[in-house]
């Protein structure tokens, strides 16, 4: 693994702007705002839009987000949203009833509102399992047994990065005969995953955050056994044959092969398909373990600074490489983020912990006025 040097230049972030809150919202790479004001550009002379193009600007995003998973194109489907896909996902999973959906403590509201919809219509019961001492992962095998129909997790909780081991809850999951259902949207492009040890049923991940990519454009993964379930929509470009526009009124049955069924309606959006293919192309160039390995040294750098002021921070493997939590003993301070924005220094504040998400574009002086400031805020 290669510590990558400070990429800042890629990005339009000013000197005097300490952004480390990747897990909001990342902003667009150079490269990236190209892709997209290019794409833009093009609406401008529709007739320049030939019809091979719909098909041809999903295709390279398709191509290039198989690459980062670690599968085939054919299992690869396009949404807007993670909520769109965990709907596909619950639409597709059968759930008896008297059984049960495990989700996180707190975990993002997108994954557990379809599931908590599910259980209801289904008559069985979310299981809500409590970070135990030692992190996620030992309570999430507790809770999974023989009632279990689906685990629904992340692989670092979105609030404090506390990091679950994947590949024992695939295999616990696979135990139980429970559906495994992954939402990377924290983690995806910035840690290691291992698609072919884990086995997830479905994963998904949006494209605006550590994917370094435009909103409203998300990534599903669809395991191979789950590919000949019932889409959300009924669009034209999910049906087999749709290439061939003359046809398109010899309406069939028959849909697109593998994952493509599951298509969102006008996935062919260029700004977005083109803009999230760019930034893939960059997460590829750096490769994802350099990444995590860079930003595993810039957040044990903050936590350890941090700890001399009193903070509190958990290390690795408790934590993901690249989410950093820290806890406050004595309390948030009052005003803390007013006061911190003012400073330009962007974090966020995720219940009584804030939560610091560095990327490559994060320098020392970032660090350093960080530091700074929350020194000046506990101290007060």
């Amino acid at each position: 693994m290669t510590i990558i040097p400070s990429a800042r230049d890629r990005f339009a972030i000013p000197d005097d702007v300490h952004y480390l809150n990747c897990a909001y919202m990342a902003p667009l790479a150079h490269e990236v705002q190209a892709a997209m004001m290019a794409s833009v550009d093009g609406k401008r002379t529709p007739w320049t839009y030939t019809p091979d193009m719909f098909f041809s600007t999903v295709a390279a995003f398709r191509s290039r987000a198989a690459r980062l998973v670690g599968c085939t194109e054919r299992d690869i489907a396009i949404a807007p949203s993670v909520s769109y896909a965990l709907a596909t996902a619950a639409r597709n999973i059968d759930v008896p009833a008297g059984s049960e959906i495990v989700v996180l403590d707190a975990q993002f509201p997108s994954n557990v509102y379809a599931w908590q919809t599910k259980a209801r219509d289904a008559g069985a019961r979310v299981v809500t399992v409590a970070r135990a001492a030692n992190g996620w992962t030992d309570a999430v095998l507790a809770a999974i047994g023989p009632k279990t129909a689906i685990v629904a997790v992340p692989q670092c909780h979105w609030a404090d990065g506390g990091a679950l081991d994947l590949v024992a809850i695939g295999a616990a999951a696979q135990a139980a005969g429970a559906a495994l259902v992954l939402d990377l949207t924290q983690s995806l492009g910035a840690m290691p995953f291992d698609l072919s040890a884990v086995q997830p049923d479905y994963m998904v991940a949006a494209t605006y955050k550590w994917l370094l990519g435009p909103y409203g454009t998300a990534l599903i993964y669809i395991a191979p056994h789950r590919q000949d379930g019932v889409p959300l929509e009924e669009n034209w470009m999910n049906r087999a044959g749709s290439e061939d526009f003359a046809g398109l009124t010899d309406y069939t049955e028959d849909y697109q092969p593998g994952a493509a069924r599951f298509d969102m309606g006008e996935k062919s959006n260029p700004p977005l398909m083109n803009g999230a293919a760019a930034a893939l192309d960059l997460i590829d160039d750096w490769g994802v373990e350099n990444i995590a390995e860079t930003l595993g040294g810039r957040t044990a750098q903050i936590a350890a600074a941090a700890r001399e002021l009193g903070l509190t921070a958990d290390d690795e493997p408790v934590r993901a490489p690249h989410f950093l939590s820290l806890g406050f003993p004595n309390g948030v301070p009052t005003g803390l983020m007013a006061r911190l924005s003012a400073a330009n220094v962007f974090v966020s504040l995720r219940g009584a912990s804030l939560r610091v998400t560095p990327h490559l574009w994060t320098t020392d002086h970032d660090v350093d006025t960080l530091i700074e400031r929350l020194g000046a805020l506990v101290r007060a």
